[in-house]
C-alpha cells in the first residue's frame, strides 16, 4: 500500500511512524510533514487544506489511502473532495468536522443530544457578552468559536480579564474570522481527560484515553496552547469513565450528527 498522511505535527509523526510499521505498507508520504517525519516518509510541500491540489497529488502518486490529521484540512473539506473522486480516505466529512470547527455549533449539538455540558452562550459583541458574565461565577471561560490552533481559549480569573479576552477576539480580531463569534462558558473544575473514539457514523469504538496539558509555563501559569504535552494511559482515571463516556456522550452525539445530516 501507498499511504499519505496529511499534516505536519507531532500527531502526524506518530501516525506515520505507526502506519509505516505495517508490513502491507510499501511507501509513506506526508504533506507537508516535518523533520522527524522525513526520516520515515517522503515529505511533499503542499497545503493540506487545499483540497483540489491534495486530491490531484493523491491521484498522481497512486495513493491507496489518505489519513488526515489536522482539523484545518477536515473543516476545509479535504475528505469530501477525496471521497468524491473515489479515493480512500480516513477522516470525517466537512459537515461532521464542524463539531471541531465551531464551538458554538458543537454546544448546540450537545444540548440537542442531551449531553451534559457547561452552561454557555455565544456572542458577536462585547456588551452583551459582558452582561452574561454577570450570570456566572468566576473564573470565566472565553472561547473563540473557530479554529485557533488550540490558542483560542481563555481562562479568566475575573471580569476585567474576561472583558479583555472578549475585546481581543471581537474588537482586535486576534483570531480573524475564527474569533468573530465567541462562546462564554462557565468554568468546570476538575481533572481534564481526552477520550478518542473511531466511528463510522453508527458504531463507536473507544481508544485509550490521554491527559493533555495545554497551558504554557510551570504551574499552568501561562496561556493556553495547542498542547504542551500529554500522557496515556491515565492511571487515576475512574474505571467506568470510558464506558460511561461512550454511552452518555459519544453515542448521543453521533446520533445527533446523523440527525443534523453531518455524517
Amino acid at each position: 500500500m501507498r499511504i499519505m498522511v496529511a499534516g505536519g505535527g507531532g500527531r502526524e509523526h506518530a501516525l506515520t511512524w505507526k502506519l509505516a510499521e505495517n508490513p502491507t505498507v510499501d511507501k509513506m508520504f506526508a504533506v507537508p510533514g516535518n523533520a522527524g517525519i522525513a526520516e520515515i516518509a517522503e515529505c511533499l510541500q503542499a497545503d493540506p487544506s487545499d483540497a483540489e491540489t491534495m486530491a490531484n497529488l493523491t491521484e498522481d502518486l497512486g495513493i491507496d489511502l489518505t489519513v488526515i490529521g489536522p482539523e484545518g484540512p477536515l473543516v476545509a473539506g479535504l475528505a469530501d473532495e477525496l471521497a468524491s473522486r473515489g479515493l480512500p480516505v480516513f477522516g470525517p466529512t466537512k459537515a461532521a468536522a464542524r463539531i471541531e470547527g465551531s464551538k458554538a455549533w458543537a454546544k448546540d449539538v450537545m444540548e440537542k443530544a442531551g449531553v451534559p455540558t457547561a452552561r454557555a452562550r455565544s456572542f458577536t459583541d462585547v456588551a452583551t457578552a459582558t452582561d452574561f458574565l454577570g450570570e456566572l461565577d468566576p473564573p470565566y471561560v472565553v472561547k473563540a468559536d473557530g479554529l485557533a490552533a488550540g490558542k483560542g481559549v481563555y481562562i479568566c480569573a475575573d471580569e476585567g480579564e474576561a472583558v479583555r479576552a472578549l475585546e481581543e477576539c471581537l474588537v482586535a480580531a486576534r483570531f480573524g474570522e475564527a474569533g468573530a463569534t465567541v462562546v462564554v462558558e462557565e468554568f468546570l473544575n476538575g481533572e481534564e481527560l481526552s477520550l478518542f473514539c473511531l466511528t463510522d457514523g453508527r458504531a463507536v469504538l473507544p481508544l485509550a484515553p490521554a491527559q493533555d496539558f495545554k497551558r504554557a509555563l510551570d504551574g499552568d501559569e501561562g496561556p493556553n496552547t495547542g498542547g504542551m504535552g500529554a500522557y496515556s494511559p491515565v492511571p487515576h482515571m475512574p474505571a467506568d469513565v470510558v464506558d460511561r463516556s461512550v454511552r452518555e456522550i459519544f453515542e448521543p452525539v453521533v446520533r445527533q450528527l446523523e440527525r443534523e445530516g453531518a455524517r
